[in-house]
C-alpha cells in the first residue's frame, strides 16, 4: 500500500492517457464514426474507473492508517533557489474532494454514452471530458500552487472547447470567448499570488505557505490571499464575475452538469477552504467574503426567479448557493462550507442530468413568481440580470476583444509584410502605404482610444518639433550640439590639449 502512495501521480494521468488514446484513434481513423463510439466510450470509462479505484484504495489506506499528508513524487522544475515539486496533498479535504470529483466525472461520462449517441463530434466530446476529469483531480489533489494552476488552466481550456462544441453557431463561439476572457482575470490573480509566494515565502507548497504565513506581515499575507481570492471568485462565478457562467450553457447538457452545476464551479470555493488559515489571519478578507457572498446570493436568487427555462433557473440557483458557501467561509465555518459544497455538488449533478427529461415533461415555460409583479422595478432589474452582463462586457470583454483585433490587424498588415511572406510588399513600402491609408491606429474601446490619443500626441511632437520645426526644431538643435562636440573633439586631438587632459587626469587620480 505504501507503494501506491508513491504512484499517486497516476491518478490524474490516467484520464489524460485515455484522452490521448482517443485522439490518436481519431487521427489514424480507427475509432471514427458511429462504429468507433464503443471503443471511444470504453476508453474513457476504463481510464476514469481505474483512476477512481486508485483513489478509493487511498481512501481505505487513510481510514486505516491516517491520511498520508504531503507526498512528493519528484522535482518538476528548478531555477536558482526556486523549485517546484510534483507533489500531492493527501489530507482529508483533498481525498474527499478528489473522490467526489472523480466519481461525478465518471457518472457523467457514463451518462454521455447514450446522450451523445450519433452526435457529430462524439470523439471530441469524450476527449474533452477526459481532460476535464484530469484537471479537476489535479486541482483538488495538487500539493502546490503551480501544479494546481496547471489543472486550473486545463479546466479553462476544456470549458472553452465544450462551450464552443458547435463551432458553426455564432452564439456558441461568442459565449466561449466571453467565458474564456473573463476567466483570464482570475488567472492573473492566481499567477500574482504564486509570484508573491515565491518572493516572500520561497516556495509554493501548500504546507509551506500555510505554516510560514506567520513570518509575514498582515499586508503581505493579505496580498497573497487576495490574489488567490480573485482567482477563486472568477472561477466560481461569484458576484461581480457571474456573467460568464450563464453564457457557458451553450454546451451539451452533460458538460453543463459536470462543469457549471457540480464540479468546476466549486473549484474556487475549494481553493478558499484550502487556504483558510490565510483568510483567518487577514482581518479584511473574511468580511469581504461575507459581503461578496451576500451580493452573490441576492443576485442569483432574484435573477433565478424570472427565468423561464430549466437550465437558466438551475444555474442561477447554483450562483445563489455559492453565495451561501462564501458567507459560511466569511463566518469562519469552513467545515460547514465543505459539507455544504459536497452535498450541493451531488444534488446539482443529479438535477442537471435530469433536466432533459424534465424539459420533455413540461407542457409550457415556467412563469415568474407573482410577488415580483407588484415590484416592477425589481422585476425589471431581475429580468435584465441587474445589467451585470452589459457592464461586464463593457469593462472586461470588449476591451480585450478590441485589443486582439488591433494586434491581428497589425500582424496582418505589417508583420506579415516585414517577414516577406509570398505576395507581400516590402516592409518600408508597406509601412509607408499603411501610414498614407491611415488604416492602423484607429482605437477601439477605452484602451484603444487611450493608445490612439498617445499616438496622436507623439505624432504631433514628431511632426512639429523633430521633422518640420524650422530653426526651432529639435533636429536643428541636435545638429548644432553635434557640431560643437566635433569642435571639442578636434581640439582634444591636438598635442597640447591632449597633454593637459592627461595631467588633469593624473591629478584627479592622485
Amino acid at each position: 500500500m505504501h507503494k501506491l502512495i508513491t504512484f499517486t501521480w497516476l491518478i490524474p494521468i490516467l484520464p489524460l492517457l485515455g484522452a490521448s488514446w482517443i485522439a490518436l484513434g481519431y487521427l489514424f481513423k480507427f475509432n471514427r464514426g458511429e462504429c468507433g463510439e464503443v471503443q471511444t466510450s470504453r476508453t474513457a470509462i476504463i481510464t476514469s474507473s481505474v483512476s477512481l479505484l486508485l483513489l478509493l484504495l487511498l481512501d481505505g489506506y487513510a481510514l486505516l492508517n491516517g491520511t498520508p499528508g504531503q507526498v512528493k513524487s519528484g522535482s518538476w522544475m528548478q531555477s536558482g533557489d526556486y523549485q517546484v515539486f510534483i507533489s500531492f496533498t493527501l489530507d482529508t479535504l483533498g481525498l474527499v474532494m478528489t473522490t467526489l470529483m472523480a466519481l461525478i466525472s465518471l457518472l457523467v461520462i457514463k451518462f454521455s454514452v447514450n446522450y451523445l449517441h450519433r452526435e457529430a463530434g462524439y470523439q471530441r466530446f469524450f476527449i474533452i471530458l477526459c481532460i476535464f476529469n484530469s484537471s479537476m483531480i489535479l486541482i483538488t489533489l495538487a500539493g502546490n500552487a503551480v501544479l494546481m494552476l496547471v489543472g486550473w488552466k486545463l479546466a479553462a481550456v476544456s470549458s472553452y472547447l465544450l462551450i464552443a462544441y458547435a463551432p458553426d453557431r455564432t452564439t456558441a463561439t461568442r459565449n466561449a470567448n466571453q467565458a474564456f476572457i473573463t476567466n483570464r482575470i482570475g488567472d492573473g490573480g492566481f499567477i500574482l499570488a504564486i509570484a508573491l509566494s515565491f518572493i516572500w515565502l520561497g516556495g509554493v507548497e501548500w504546507p509551506d505557505i500555510l505554516l510560514h504565513k506567520n513570518d509575514l506581515s498582515s499586508l503581505h499575507v493579505g496580498m497573497i490571499a487576495g490574489g488567490f481570492l480573485l482567482a477563486a471568485m472568477v472561477k466560481s462565478a461569484v458576484f461581480p464575475f457571474s456573467i460568464w457562467i450563464t453564457k457557458a450553457l451553450e454546451g451539451p447538457t452533460p458538460s453543463s452538469a459536470v462543469f457549471y452545476g457540480s464540479l468546476m464551479v466549486h473549484a474556487g470555493i475549494f481553493l478558499i477552504i484550502r487556504l483558510q488559515p490565510l483568510f483567518i489571519m487577514d482581518g479584511v478578507l473574511l468580511p469581504l467574503l461575507i459581503l461578496v457572498g451576500t451580493l452573490t446570493f441576492l443576485y442569483g436568487f432574484l435573477s433565478g426567479l424570472v427565468q423561464t427555462d430549466v437550465k437558466s433557473t438551475l444555474i442561477f440557483s447554483v450562483i445563489s448557493q455559492l453565495g451561501i458557501m462564501l458567507i459560511l467561509c466569511g463566518l469562519g465555518l469552513f467545515d460547514w462550507a465543505t459539507v455544504y459544497l459536497v452535498l450541493h455538488a451531488v444534488w446539482r449533478a443529479y438535477q442537471f442530468l435530469h433536466a432533459p427529461s424534465l424539459m420533455h415533461m413540461m407542457l409550457r415555460p415556467t412563469r415568474p413568481v407573482k410577488f415580483l409583479n407588484k415590484l416592477s422595478w425589481l422585476y425589471t432589474a431581475s429580468l435584465q440580470r441587474f445589467w451585470l452582463d452589459n457592464l461586464g462586457n463593457w469593462i472586461l470583454v470588449n476591451p480585450i476583444q478590441n485589443l486582439s483585433r488591433e494586434v491581428r490587424s497589425f500582424d496582418e498588415k505589417v508583420m506579415n509584410k516585414i517577414a516577406g511572406l509570398p505576395g507581400q510588399a516590402s516592409a518600408l513600402s508597406s509601412l509607408d502605404q499603411l501610414e498614407s491609408e491611415n488604416t492602423i491606429g484607429k482605437g477601439r474601446g477605452i484602451a484603444g482610444r487611450l493608445m490612439e490619443w498617445m499616438a496622436n500626441i507623439l505624432g504631433w511632437f514628431e511632426e512639429h518639433l523633430v521633422l518640420h520645426g524650422g530653426n526651432k526644431g529639435i533636429s536643428n538643435i541636435i545638429q548644432h550640439l553635434g557640431s560643437y562636440v566635433l569642435k571639442i573633439e578636434v581640439l582634444l586631438s591636438k598635442p597640447r590639449y591632449l597633454v593637459i587632459l592627461i595631467l588633469a587626469t593624473f591629478m584627479v587620480i592622485l
